[in-house]
């Protein structure tokens, strides 16, 4: 019997992995972290085999057909199912998963719409369709959040962050990052020869 004493949140977050829109991990051990605005975070835990996955996305599902493969990665639809493949690929079953997530908070006023709240739909309608009991949940509301899952024990901490003019920089820069890639990639400019 491990006699240890769990580690801290704050132990946790210094050790952590830390992922950015679009990505995902599965760990046994190292702890996953990742900072969220309208984005949402989806925890996904095997309490036998005490493995565990994190995802980040932003936006529900494709709008649009493209055959970027990150792009795809950004949103919902994949990243949910990216996250169990991977999740079944180091021996999990889906029947024994349960889920935690966060996010979807109204951060950046200035977005076109309401993308938290559109996250927020999705997350919880993939879930139930898929059978994965959603276990707790933090959603919504004027601010960010740092999330940090602990992928051996199931145990995820969220910390809701006050909206500062460096945390609401940091949010918008990801976030602005991500809806550039959502562009696609930039024509190169043509360049200008003069015959001489």
């Amino acid at each position: 019997m491990n006699t240890s004493p769990c580690p801290s949140s704050k132990e946790l977050e210094q050790q952590a992995r830390n992922i950015h829109p679009g990505q995902y991990a599965v760990e046994n051990l190292t702890p996953i972290a990742t900072l969220l605005g309208s984005c949402v975070a989806v925890c996904l835990f095997d309490p036998k085999l005490h493995i565990g996955g994190l995802n980040h996305f932003m936006l529900p599902v494709r709008t649009r057909s493209t055959d970027n493969e990150y792009d795809a990665l950004l949103r919902g639809d994949y990243a949910m199912e990216v996250l169990v493949n991977a999740m079944l690929g180091k021996g999990a079953q889906k029947q024994r998963m349960v889920a935690k997530a966060f996010g979807g908070g109204n951060v950046v006023s200035s977005l076109r719409k309401s993308i938290g709240k559109g996250n927020i739909e999705f997350t919880q309608n993939w879930l139930e369709r898929e059978g994965i009991a959603l276990v707790s949940s933090d959603f919504g509301g004027p601010w960010a959040r740092k999330v940090i899952f602990a992928p051996n024990s199931g145990d995820a901490f969220c910390k809701r962050i006050p909206i500062t003019q460096e945390v609401s920089s940091q949010v918008v820069q990801e976030e602005v990052d991500y809806e550039n890639t959502l562009l696609g990639p930039s024509k190169p400019r043509e360049k200008k020869i003069e015959l001489f």
